[in-house]
């Protein structure tokens, strides 16, 4: 009986499966959309749903079951405490994935089974990966990037994408990873203390405040040369300088939060990171979004 009870999810736990934190991630599904030539609407629809209503969710269940967080995490200020029916929710919609993926495609099960595999990595306490801090910054910087990108262009679009490899198509999946990478550290500015605590030596806690923001200023410049790069060899450089336009907001924002920091660090708060995250996300979103549609 109280098994069964488990596997119902509590308030707490829905809480901590923080769907709305998936929106984070979803200017990767419609960069990928917006370069597909042509795409299945169901198997678009069953990836985008695979990924950010199953996939991100069980993965930060997962993970916030193991850190089991006191002080604020991403999108939650106060995070209430979890219980057993987030380790069983959080497995339940991987399996629910899994299944669903196997309709999609052999990419996206195998994509959607590696991403699991390395998120519960992540903070396992037999593995945890996150106590390391350029591995775990990888592997966030390549699972929620590039690979995200390849394996949803491949899904949507029914191409056998290891047989049509090509520059560009790498270029655009390092694209994701850097701008993913560059918000990385930021998400950490605020969780030095509890992170020191638990022993998770995070790439922020190595990078110092000031020097968390230097490497999120210079994987920014990596991307922007990047897309400059991919859009010129596609001879639609305009879709450059439409990208500097609706980013430049968030490149001030930038600017002026890393000022603020840099005058008193007690601003690399958990606020101030959340308005960044949700700025910079918007924004691309809307990028991407126009993309889909020209």
């Amino acid at each position: 009986m109280s098994s069964s009870r488990s596997i119902v999810p509590s308030f707490s736990t829905i809480l901590h499966l923080r769907f709305l934190f998936s929106v984070f991630l979803m200017p990767v599904f419609f960069y990928a959309l917006s370069q597909v030539p042509d795409f299945d609407i169901q198997d678009t629809i069953l990836t985008f749903l695979i990924w950010h209503l199953l996939v991100y969710p069980a993965s930060n269940g997962y993970n916030s079951y193991f850190d089991k967080d006191e002080g604020s995490i991403a999108l939650i200020e106060k995070p209430p405490q979890v219980d057993k029916s987030l380790y069983y929710f959080s497995l339940i919609l991987d399996t629910i994935a899994l299944t669903l993926a196997i309709c999609v495609g052999w990419i996206l099960f195998f994509a959607v089974l590696s991403y699991g595999i390395f998120s519960k990595m992540y903070s396992h306490p037999m593995i945890r990966l996150k106590k390391y801090p350029v591995l775990s910054f990888l592997i966030v910087f390549i699972f929620q990037g590039a690979f995200i990108y390849w394996s949803t262009y491949a899904s949507v679009s029914g191409l056998d994408t290891l047989l049509g490899w090509n520059l560009n198509f790498t270029i655009a999946g390092l694209i994701c990873s850097c701008l993913i990478g560059a918000v990385y550290p930021l998400t950490q500015v605020y969780q030095h203390e509890e992170d020191s605590r638990r022993g998770d030596k995070t790439l922020s806690l190595i990078l110092g405040i000031r020097g968390s923001f230097y490497f999120s200023a210079c994987l920014f410049l990596f991307a922007i040369i990047l897309l400059f790069i991919y859009w010129s060899r596609m001879d639609l450089i305009s879709n450059f300088w439409l990208f500097l336009v609706i980013s430049s907001p968030v490149f001030l924002f930038f600017a002026y939060w890393f000022l603020q920091v840099y005058k008193n660090p007690d601003r690399a708060n958990f606020r101030n990171m959340t308005r960044m995250t949700i700025f910079s996300s918007v924004m691309m979103l809307i990028y991407f979004g126009i993309l889909n549609i020209i």
